[in-house]
């Protein structure tokens, strides 16, 4: 079984070629993971709060294979596949006017947040009751995850700061912001009607990157293909994110 949210998408998601924006993309699915949660009697409050447990995403991959615009009428689908161990999956897909438009894949894990750790999903049985397992997944839908090639040389674009506007009740920058984040410093994205836009995007999310944290931002050059690699590092040098963004005219 799926679960699905009927969703009107607004003038203010959009970019300077009229398109939703990416991040936009990812809020509306994971917005919908929210309310699949709520619906089954365990909105994420409830478990912060009396569980003391969390859900964070370790990766993402989705394909929008047509623009979304201001004031489409969509609908966003998400289903879960039964937890393994540490790893708990979660799918998604947008469908405009009975076509899929968009698609998704990620992966979460569950964290105790008194312990600081990861626990295993498949040992709540209150998850395995709440969720959604029926749906079968297409091999050639499974996570892509992001991966950077040795060759790629990539270098510094800028700095960025994690503010207030960036984070969530975890105090971290929440990962629907990542990829406006990544697309601020693609010039590729800000050429007006001749812009590019995100067609694929796979996010590796590494490391938290805290509320007055300094991220550094690198990129690739652009491949032929549109392809270009981007990772972010804080200032011990660690890596936060790793993402692979296909863009398109």
């Amino acid at each position: 079984m799926k679960f699905s949210l009927n969703i009107k998408t607004n003038w203010h998601d959009t970019d300077a070629r009229r398109n939703v924006r990416a991040s936009k993309i990812v809020e509306y699915m994971q917005e919908t993971a929210n309310r699949q949660c709520e619906a089954s009697g365990l909105p994420l409050e409830k478990l912060r709060d009396e569980k003391g447990l969390a859900f964070i995403l370790g990766a993402l991959s989705f394909n929008s294979y047509k623009p979304l615009h201001a004031y489409d009428e969509i609908e966003v689908r998400t289903w879960c596949k039964e937890a393994k161990s540490y790893i708990f999956q979660r799918f998604f897909e947008i469908i405009r006017d009975g076509e899929i438009v968009a698609e998704a894949a990620s992966t979460w894990v569950l964290i105790d947040l008194e312990k600081k750790a990861m626990v295993r999903a498949d040992n709540y049985d209150f998850l395995q009751d709440k969720f959604f397992y029926d749906e079968p997944v297409d091999p050639e839908k499974m996570l892509k995850k992001a991966r950077i090639p040795k060759e790629f040389e990539l270098y510094e674009v800028g700095k960025r700061k994690i503010s207030y506007s960036d984070i969530d009740y975890n105090m971290h920058m929440n990962n629907t912001h990542y990829p406006d984040m990544i697309c601020d410093f693609l010039e590729e994205m800000t050429d007006g009607e001749n812009g590019w836009r995100v067609a694929a995007m796979s996010l590796s999310y590494i490391k938290e990157s805290h509320l007055g944290a300094t991220l550094t931002v690198t990129r690739s050059e652009r491949a032929e293909d549109g392809t270009v690699y981007i990772r972010t590092l804080n200032e011990a040098g660690e890596t936060c994110l790793e993402a692979v963004v296909k863009l398109e005219k």
